[in-house]
């Protein structure tokens, strides 16, 4: 065992939610190595649930409210992240 989150290839992205909905993030997809390092740097790990704020008129950036702060994520970045609706 590594200590790294699983890879997921199926489900929900983050990029999939709307304006206003809850999830919790579910694991990540495999993709950039070191920018999966980043997203699990900024608290955005698995069971983690959060709040999509806004998102930009053509979908991209997406906001989400995370730990007591925002991050705004560009949608193909928000992808590798696998969510559910809650």
């Amino acid at each position: 065992m590594t200590g790294e989150p699983v890879a997921m290839s199926d489900g929900l992205g983050l990029g999939d939610l709307n304006a206003g909905e809850r999830g919790r993030i579910t694991g990540l997809r495999r993709g950039d190595r070191s920018y999966r390092g980043k997203l699990l740097a900024m608290g955005l790990t698995p069971g983690t649930e959060f709040s999509v704020t806004r998102l930009a008129p053509l979908g991209d950036p997406v906001e989400i409210s995370v730990r007591g702060y925002a991050v705004s994520l560009r949608k193909g970045e928000a992808q590798l992240l696998r969510v559910e609706r809650l």
